[in-house]
């Protein structure tokens, strides 16, 4: 694949602030056709739920080793105008991902079937929630989210302030941001009992786990041989494990 066409963009992590815009206007026909994409998806995964989401909005260069990105508080159901909006015209996502590292590899776990992305490899993560009103979105906050979707995704807790921010990605099609954070090592097995307790409580609660399968990637040549992922998966392996 050539550099031009890569699904995503490494960019400027050093100093990163965030500023809130109101979410982008829709017409009254958009909106009808956001209702009704919704409505369709909810009749094929009942679970979905229309959660609170933080939608990128562009990111721009303010000095040496500073950015700016500009957001604005948004729902689920808004993806919809992907399907009405040429793509530079569509708000992007801001999504995290935890790098944990084991003796066995990096950790990437399968999509189940409930998920966006059934059967996509990704990195422990997932979207970006507002912050509460009168709170920052910043990359502390961004930290939480990470360190939570690991819990709820792999049942590993790891303490928040231990993660670092390793990359940051934008999309080349929707311009969606994401802020990839390092874990400290831990041993693999411990992922794989963690995961294998999760999926067992989850099952018995009648609900379906996020991740239904994980795997450890120990070199960029094996995360060639993944299979489908997410657009920023391979990109990300490749650099981390190349390094």
């Amino acid at each position: 694949m050539q550099p031009g066409h890569l699904p995503v963009e490494f960019l400027d992590a050093q100093q990163i602030d965030f500023v809130e815009h109101p979410p982008p206007a829709l017409t009254s026909q958009e909106r009808g056709e956001i209702d009704r994409l919704w409505a369709e998806a909810k009749a094929r995964n009942p679970t979905t739920f229309d959660g609170p989401l933080v939608a990128g909005l562009g990111i721009d260069l303010a000095g040496p080793g500073q950015s700016v990105v500009r957001w604005a508080r948004t729902t689920y159901r808004h993806r919809g105008l992907r399907r009405l909006r040429p793509a530079e015209e569509v708000p992007g996502s801001v999504f995290v991902t935890v790098l944990l590292p084991t003796e066995a590899g990096l950790t990437v776990g399968r999509g189940s079937s409930t998920t966006a992305a059934p059967g996509h490899w990704s990195l422990p993560g997932g979207s970006a929630e507002p912050p509460a009103a009168g709170h920052p979105l910043d990359v502390a906050s961004l930290r939480r989210d990470a360190a939570r979707e690991l819990a709820e995704e792999l049942g590993v807790r790891i303490v928040v302030e231990d993660l670092r921010l390793w990359g940051l990605t934008r999309g080349t099609r929707f311009g969606s941001l994401g802020f990839h954070f390092l874990a400290p090592p831990v041993p693999s097995a411990l992922v794989r009992r963690r995961h294998a307790d999760l999926t067992v409580w989850e099952t018995k609660r009648g609900d379906v786990p996020e991740l239904d399968k994980i795997s450890f990637v120990p070199s960029a040549e094996q995360a060639a041989c993944l299979g489908p992922g997410a657009d920023y998966l391979h990109q990300v392996l490749g650099q981390y494990l190349s390094t």
